[in-house]
């Protein structure tokens, strides 16, 4: 299963802006807010989180919440996707991979799942 999604820049860096780390913490854990060093990683956890919740078919709500989504990074910088482990087993998730860029004040990520 495939899930994309794109995501304005500005759109992320207003709502921090607003609401300061509170609105990391909306979708993001302690690990995660640790990993932002730029307001472009934010944006692109942001589309990485969607994008998992639409590969899994649900999007973010009841079954699945951002939370529920973990992102971190390889030694080389790689972003990694994995699930609580709820999610894991109500989807059968085997496999996750992740693939995140971000060019001309959009963010874009692209979520594929092994089942």
């Amino acid at each position: 299963m495939i899930g994309i999604d794109v995501v304005s820049i500005n759109r992320i860096e207003k709502m921090y802006k607003k609401f300061g780390i509170k609105a990391y913490q909306k979708y993001l854990n302690e690990d995660e807010i640790k990993l932002i060093k730029k307001i472009e990683t934010a944006a692109g956890f942001w589309a990485a989180k969607e994008a998992a919740s639409k590969a899994l078919g649900c999007g973010i709500g009841e079954e699945c919440g951002f939370h529920d989504i973990l992102l971190s990074k390889s030694a080389k910088n790689a972003p990694l996707i994995t699930f609580s482990q709820e999610v894991i087993e109500h989807f059968s998730i085997k496999k996750a991979h992740v693939s995140i860029t971000h060019d001309n004040g959009f963010a874009i990520a692209v979520v594929a799942l092994e089942k």
